[in-house]
């Protein structure tokens, strides 16, 4: 569960740009999000969602296209964030729901969600084993995120010049949006 949630993966270069773009305590309804979007994720994989995915092909594409056309899309809001304190409109980050709902496009979380399902529940305990795996990631998964989102927040000195901010906005978007090509091989 740590080794999934602290890997660079799409969540964690949003919390990391949303860190350096609006601090820590603006970030923390997208952490939350992160945390109980996954969650939900998870007890739907254990309940028998991930075996759509294998049964249904078409709808794991689907999936694909539409995790890949979204994370364009936020790589591109991203990129052309505006510069702290800047004359620019500045975007509010990512709510809690906004977060959540992102989970069931991206691929990262279905890996790891439809992996720790299929390696860590029990089959005599179905119901059990598949709460305790999603709690123990939960758990696991909110400071292991965070770190991420502090990190951006430490940044935000280093930062504060537009140039430097307009870079890194532009190398956030360019890296969120090369998360894509996993799922295109």
């Amino acid at each position: 569960a740590f080794v999934a949630s602290v890997t660079p993966g799409p969540n964690n270069m949003m919390l990391l740009a949303s860190g350096v773009n609006f601090g820590y305590r603006r970030t923390i309804p997208h952490m939350f999000g992160i945390a109980g979007g996954f969650f939900v994720l998870l007890i739907c994989v254990g309940a028998g969602l991930g075996t759509l995915l294998t049964t249904f092909p078409a709808v794991h594409t689907v999936l694909k296209i539409a995790g890949g056309l979204y994370l364009l899309y936020l790589a591109w809001r991203i990129a052309t964030s505006g510069a702290l304190g800047g004359s620019e409109t500045r975007r509010a980050p990512m709510s809690f729901m906004a977060a959540a709902m992102f989970q069931w496009v991206n691929p990262k979380a279905w890996m790891m969600g439809v992996s720790a399902m299929a390696i860590y529940t029990d089959p005599a305990q179905p119901f059990l084993s598949v709460f305790l795996v999603a709690v123990a990631f939960v758990l696991v998964n909110f400071p292991s995120v965070s770190v991420w989102a502090g990190f951006g927040t430490a940044l935000r000195g280093f930062l504060a010049n537009d140039g430097r901010r307009r870079i890194f906005n532009v190398a956030m978007g360019v890296v969120l949006a090369l998360c894509i090509v996993p799922m295109v091989r």
